[in-house]
């Protein structure tokens, strides 16, 4: 990408949107086309017809997505799965009629089955059964995967899929009704010690394992991959380095400074026990990713207490 093409990033208010959207500032790229939801509804193909035929991007960056933690995807399931693959269609098919130059889709490392062998390299995509509280979301998601490949096959489209692990960063969504783990864990302890409450109830047992990536890392690897990656099926993006969800929970109490007792309710599910994912691939080709976990939790927080929480 020269730093006066149009780029459309397309979920550009949204944590992964919004990094890549500095990431690019950051290196001198200014020729951006962004819109709100509001401005324009992805799943609405009418609208995002018109929206490609007058603005013609030269590049797209699909992270706008539908997305949420293990509640939020078990309690909306039809509304994942609908939300999802109407966005990812629409933008895909008008990016191909429009002739756009490269497109980047943003998949979800919960694309994986659930009991796949660890760590999960890309071979392993359609090999079993997913994880059933995310089933829908997991499910559009290989849609857009295959949608990506079959364009790539049928019409020569430079279309290319990223399979980021579990992201958190500035601008995440801190709603305990379907927010992700990390965030869920942050606003939890820091409510509690704010309220002076002397203990934080947490959904399982906290033996599930997890990994863990700045959404300014993802930021990073997705530039790199529009200027240096070309080929088809898909490519992991990720640390190598998993946490158990009970010794991430002692992470986030220490920087919260939270002093009071953690109890987990073993009636609610656990999810997927482990996945961590296999970043060679992309390793090997010489990106690697810079920000290590107690290091972006804790910019993370501090940013939060600045900003929004008191």
């Amino acid at each position: 990408m020269e730093l006066n093409d149009r780029i459309y990033i397309a979920g550009h208010q949204g944590m992964v949107g919004s990094a890549i959207h500095r990431k690019l500032n950051q290196i001198g790229y200014k020729n951006f086309i962004l819109r709100t939801s509001k401005e324009l509804d992805l799943r609405n193909q009418e609208a995002t017809r018109v929206f490609f035929e007058k603005e013609k991007p030269e590049y797209v960056i699909l992270a706008a997505a539908k997305v949420g933690g293990i509640k939020a995807n078990n309690d909306h399931k039809a509304t994942f799965i609908y939300d999802n693959l109407m966005i990812q269609n629409n933008v895909i098919h008008h990016a191909y009629v429009t002739g756009v130059k490269k497109l980047l889709f943003l998949g979800s490392a919960c694309i994986y089955p659930k009991h796949a062998p660890q760590p999960i390299n890309e071979e392993a995509l359609l090999s079993g059964y997913l994880e059933p509280t995310n089933e829908p979301y997991a499910v559009a998601k290989i849609a857009g995967i295959k949608m990506v490949d079959s364009y790539r096959f049928q019409y020569g489209c430079n279309f290319i899929s990223a399979m980021p692990t579990n992201l958190y960063g500035i601008n995440d969504n801190y709603d305990l009704n379907n927010s992700h783990v990390l965030p869920a864990l942050i606003r939890k302890f820091h409510e509690a010690k704010k309220n002076n409450i002397h203990e934080v109830v947490l959904w399982g047992t906290g033996t599930p394992k997890r990994e863990f990536m700045h959404a300014d890392d993802l930021a990073d690897a997705s530039v790199w991959l529009m200027n240096h990656y070309d080929e088809p099926g898909i490519i992991n993006v990720g640390t190598g380095k998993e946490i158990s969800i009970a010794d991430l929970a002692e992470l986030v109490k220490e920087i919260v400074q939270f002093n009071g007792k953690i109890v987990y309710d073993n009636t609610k599910p656990n999810g997927t026990p482990r996945r961590l994912i296999d970043n060679s691939k992309l390793m090997n080709r010489g990106w690697k990713y810079k920000i290590e976990l107690i290091e972006g939790i804790q910019s993370v927080y501090k940013s939060l207490v600045n900003e929004l929480w008191y």
